[in-house]
């Protein structure tokens, strides 16, 4: 959370980084929970922001409670109450809501914290409210229900962080004047929110998968989430194949996470993973869930053949050809490039087609995937991403063009903020020199 970092001055550097690794874990929880106890979204971001600062402020000199998600709780729900009392000298019915909290505070202090799953899930669909676009629902629920900063989400939607920071104020404006509903909705209501939903896992989860930003190359917390909330939304909606090709795609990639850090954090590429670590028990629900999805697809009434997979149940398709892989090599890029065809035509994504420009590379020869490369090179979507530079270096460091190769990877270190990720293209830019001179 950017506001309360910037306005705090925390001298003790070790207790402000446990207090930052305090909110990314109880951050998301907080919210939703104070959203089902204030009914107001905006008003529980801003008490939940005043409690992280009161932390800030009080943690370096009386040490982290034992229980610091009931603390912050309990400061948040004492702002509120704050709030409702100044808000009641112009409209009584909030003096009944501040007496309401205000017992509630003094009975159970840390109330509010333990309905995890019921809270989390309402918050989602709140944030995906039919008064919004598409684009604020989603944009809404990462920045709420992830934690993101409009950094990141502008990174996940490849879109400018002002556009973002104006969609995220915005929606909240547009929640607070429907007078939205905080309770989750149900039946035909809730199937018309549930795609927004499941874009909004996945983009937390690749967002952990893949860090926009810091010192780390990953989040894991963030991955962990989203499978939780996949395995959620299975339950949920047992019958919809791509809530279970959501699930399969996140189990499945999940299962690599340990096998992409080396001892020291630094990223470990798929060529150089030992895929002895990968997560056999992952894998094994992944591969449940994408048969359920299959055998639902087969199922669907009125059509003869089975209908056609959404884009979870493509990307867990691919994500399957990977895990029963013994090897890079021994992987079926062909299929895979194949699966990522039928995606980009399913969804239009500019980054499935980059992916079957690697897959082709790998199926075909590095010049079949510089060739789809180039025919993508002028999409708007595309420009400023830096993987558009890194998987060129990486095909042509495959043809031996070593210095063609090494100019790429240092084009992509300069386009990412991720710490990790820029030292791990410069260290491929060195490699890469060490190749004969391009001819």
């Amino acid at each position: 959370m950017r506001r309360a970092w910037s306005h705090a001055h925390v001298g003790d550097e070790t207790t402000r980084a446990a207090i930052e690794a305090v909110w990314r874990l109880e951050s998301t929880r907080l919210i939703a929970a104070l959203v089902r106890i204030v009914r107001d979204v905006g008003l529980a971001e801003d008490v939940a922001q005043d409690a992280i600062v009161a932390a800030l402020a009080q943690w370096p000199a009386t040490g982290i409670p034992d229980n610091p998600a009931a603390w912050l709780m309990t400061t948040a729900k004492r702002r509120a109450v704050d709030e409702f009392r100044r808000r009641a000298k112009h409209d009584g019915a909030f003096a009944a809501l501040a007496r309401e909290l205000d017992e509630a505070v003094e009975t159970d202090p840390g109330a509010g914290i333990d309905h995890v799953e019921d809270d989390v899930l309402r918050l989602m669909f709140i944030c995906c409210h039919p008064a919004l676009t598409p684009e604020a629902q989603t944009t809404l629920t990462l920045k709420l229900v992830a934690g993101l900063s409009t950094r990141e989400i502008a990174r996940a939607y490849l879109a400018p962080e002002a556009t973002v920071a104006q969609r995220v104020s915005r929606a909240k404006r547009t929640l607070a004047e429907a007078g939205a509903a905080i309770e989750e909705p149900s039946g035909f209501e809730r199937a018309e929110r549930l795609q927004t939903v499941l874009g909004v896992v996945y983009l937390l989860f690749n967002e952990g998968y893949s860090a926009t930003e810091g010192e780390d190359w990953m989040r894991p917390a963030l991955c962990d989430e989203a499978v939780r909330l996949g395995r959620i939304l299975t339950a949920l909606v047992p019958d919809d194949a791509e809530v279970h090709g959501l699930s399969a795609l996140m189990e499945l990639q999940s299962s690599r996470l340990a096998a992409r850090l080396g001892p020291d954090g630094e990223p470990v590429l798929l060529d150089a993973q030992d895929r002895r670590t990968w997560d056999a028990a992952r894998i094994r629900r992944g591969q449940v869930a994408l048969a359920r999805a299959d055998a639902l697809l087969a199922a669907e009434p009125s059509v003869s053949v089975a209908a056609e997979p959404g884009q979870y149940v493509l990307q867990a398709a691919i994500a399957d050809e990977h895990a029963r892989a013994a090897s890079v090599d021994a992987t079926d890029w062909a299929a895979i490039a194949e699966l990522y065809e039928r995606l980009g035509r399913r969804t239009g994504s500019p980054v499935a087609e980059l992916n079957r420009a690697v897959a082709l590379g790998r199926a075909h020869g590095p010049e079949a995937g510089l060739a789809l490369l180039d025919q993508l090179a002028d999409l708007p979507a595309l420009r400023g991403y830096h993987l558009v530079p890194s998987v060129r270096g990486d095909l042509l460091e495959r043809l031996g063009r070593g210095d063609s190769a090494a100019a790429e990877f240092e084009r992509a270190a300069a386009m990412t903020s991720n710490a990790r990720e820029r030292e791990l293209l410069l260290g491929r830019a060195d490699a890469a020199r060490g190749l004969p001179a391009d001819g």
